[in-house]
């Protein structure tokens, strides 16, 4: 869990109407960020989720060419519960997602493709408040996010995006907004999506199993419940999830 500030958070922007998230992982957008995104699809707005990998290296006990599968479908009935309906996974591998051009490309033409005004990733710092050390998948593909929405934009950053595939340039990305950042400048209400997310979140149940002993309804339950209340004092007494978001 990551500490929140004490200064007051914004509402987040809501004149926008289609947004990518990009993470590295099955069941990242789940952890806290899922119940903004019910929201947001109850309001009709277009979300597609895009994963760096299929989470294969996650689960100790199934071995990764069995576990992707698996955790692929959990994934997608996952992002069925809060409304979203488009999910693609570029296939770099769990656990060794290297930031670098490559991945910039791979996100930069996903950008490109569903021409979002938002794009939300995870904390892409290297800590979790100051205090647990953040993953090398999350921290590559958070900042390779965060630099894709430029290059998407660039007609001379990666032209074989064009020439190969067809997609122009989109510039169109006014936000990028970074769910579990220890330095949020933004909240959303996560009371009308908190039980859906809960339910999102509980979709990862192979995950989840191999995780903790507890019973999988009161560890998903008491995990976001916790989360969201934690960022009610800097939000209106409202239990929310939280955002540093970046304009463009």
């Amino acid at each position: 869990m990551t500490d929140q500030k004490t200064e007051q958070l914004q509402e987040m922007p809501t004149d926008w109407q289609r947004a990518l998230a990009v993470v590295a992982h099955p069941d990242d957008l789940e952890y806290g960020c899922a119940a903004a995104i019910a929201g947001w699809t109850d309001q009709g707005r277009d979300i597609a989720y895009l994963l760096a990998t299929r989470g294969e290296a996650g689960i100790d006990g199934i071995a990764p060419d069995e576990c992707a599968p698996l955790r692929e479908r959990e994934q997608r009935a996952s992002a069925a519960v809060v409304g979203v309906s488009t999910v693609e996974f570029l296939d770099h591998k769990d656990g060794v997602v290297e930031y670098g051009t490559a991945l910039r490309r791979d996100i930069a033409a996903a950008i490109r493709r569903h021409r979002p005004e938002l794009v939300i990733t995870l904390n892409h710092r290297d800590t979790w408040g100051g205090t647990a050390w953040n993953t090398p998948d999350h921290r590559a593909v958070g900042r390779a996010t965060l630099d894709a929405a430029a290059d998407a934009g660039n007609r001379w950053i990666f032209p074989e995006l064009i020439s190969e595939q067809g997609l122009q340039p989109w510039a169109g990305v006014r936000w990028v907004a970074v769910a579990g950042s220890t330095s949020p400048t933004h909240a959303v209400d996560a009371g009308p999506g908190l039980e859906r997310s809960v339910a999102s979140l509980m979709e990862h149940r192979l995950y989840i199993e191999g995780l903790t002993d507890q019973d999988p309804q009161v560890y998903c339950h008491t995990f976001l419940t916790r989360m969201a209340e934690m960022a009610a004092p800097c939000f209106g007494g409202r239990p929310a999830v939280t955002f540093e978001l970046f304009g463009r």
